[in-house]
């Protein structure tokens, strides 16, 4: 390959990381979602209880997975959603009092919750939403007898969310005619079980590294690691791994800008929303550019009993690095996902382990 040809090809992937997609998502989508995952911050404001309005804020992404569908078949799959972001939650809460646990709890967690995505042909963000409450519940640093609280707050958040899309709903619904509901296409063994158990492991092994590492927030690692699996073809593994860098590395510095503010709750609230609407606004259009704003978020969340309290420089560095360790991992699981030697090799001996027969 001469220079003139590595120059032109680096021209066309650099246009390429840097394409804007067009979307028909109008303001009001991303509106509705703020206002689902803030307005648990703002009543968490005004009672003083913050942490409460963090569990249900989380609970608040529920939102995020309302299909295009006629109303009936909306809510019940929103309402869908809401038990299996509780059932996460809680056993991500449950295993963090047995921690020789967490790693196999969040590999069955993910396998089971990505095989049920992939089934029910659930749209994006997929299986990634249910394994962040599971591995945010896990290092929730709450006692045994908090357990049910913490569990009732998450189910309220997302009573919240499906309440706000049902008036949403009503709303969109007026401007917009409903998609009709397409029968899923036969479950096939690769697509269903081969991929979500390749998923799986590579989550449980991100998060074994973090804790192997001892890393202080180890599950954005296994969460970034999904996040970058679920390109559909390798190209899109790796575009979303250099997109979760590069708008990694561009949000600490906003990040960094935030932390130095002096944040009462209402202003840490209402900054959240503010990310929330930005991140949703250009998530559709380009991935990179949405994860500058999904950095600070998810520091604000991992940080909000600190909140200007010391230098933000040190937890700006463990969060590029727990990023930067689970997009790698995620970027080699993506390669094994979609390298034809290896699924041929490691799908005979699943076949014989796993019973197809009752699965699909």
């Amino acid at each position: 390959m001469t220079i003139w040809q590595a120059w032109r090809k680096l021209q066309a992937e650099v246009a390429h990381l840097a394409t804007i997609h067009r979307t028909d998502r109008r303001w009001h989508m991303p509106f509705c979602a703020a206002l689902a995952s803030g307005m648990p911050l703002l009543v968490g404001a005004y009672f003083n209880h913050l942490n409460f309005g963090l569990v249900s804020s989380l609970g608040g992404l529920v939102f995020l997975y309302a299909p295009k569908t006629p109303l009936s078949h909306r809510m019940v799959t929103l309402m869908t959603c809401a038990f299996g972001f509780c059932a996460c939650y809680t056993l991500g809460l449950m295993a963090h009092f047995f921690p020789v646990m967490l790693v196999p709890m969040l590999t069955f967690i993910t396998i089971v919750v990505t095989m049920v995505c992939r089934f029910y042909l659930i749209g994006p963000p997929g299986s990634l939403f249910f394994i962040m409450a599971a591995a945010i519940g896990a290092f929730s640093p709450i006692e045994l007898l908090q357990l049910p609280l913490y569990v009732g707050l998450l189910t309220m958040g997302c009573l919240q969310a499906c309440l706000i899309a049902f008036f949403y709903s009503l709303y969109s619904l007026r401007q917009q005619a409903a998609q009709p509901v397409s029968p899923p296409p036969v479950a096939t063994f690769d697509f269903v079980i081969f991929d979500s158990v390749v998923t799986g492991v590579f989550v449980g092994m991100g998060l074994l590294v973090a804790q192997l590492l001892q890393l202080e927030r180890a599950y954005w690692v296994p969460v970034s690691c999904l996040a970058v699996m679920q390109g559909m073809t390798r190209r899109a593994v790796w575009t979303k791994q250099v997109h979760r860098i590069i708008g990694t590395g561009l949000g600490l510095f906003l990040a960094w800008g935030l932390l130095l503010l002096p944040l009462d709750p209402w202003r840490f609230a209402l900054i959240m929303m503010v990310l929330a609407f930005a991140t949703e606004m250009l998530v559709v259009r380009h991935y990179g550019l949405a994860v500058i704003f999904i950095t600070p978020t998810t520091i604000f969340l991992a940080e909000s009993a600190h909140l200007g309290m010391g230098s933000p420089d040190a937890l700006l560095v463990s969060r590029l690095i727990d990023t930067v360790l689970g997009s790698v991992l995620g970027l080699v699981g993506g390669i094994c996902l979609h390298s034809p030697p290896f699924r041929d090799k490691l799908g005979r001996q699943l076949r014989r382990l796993a019973p197809t027969r009752f699965l699909l």
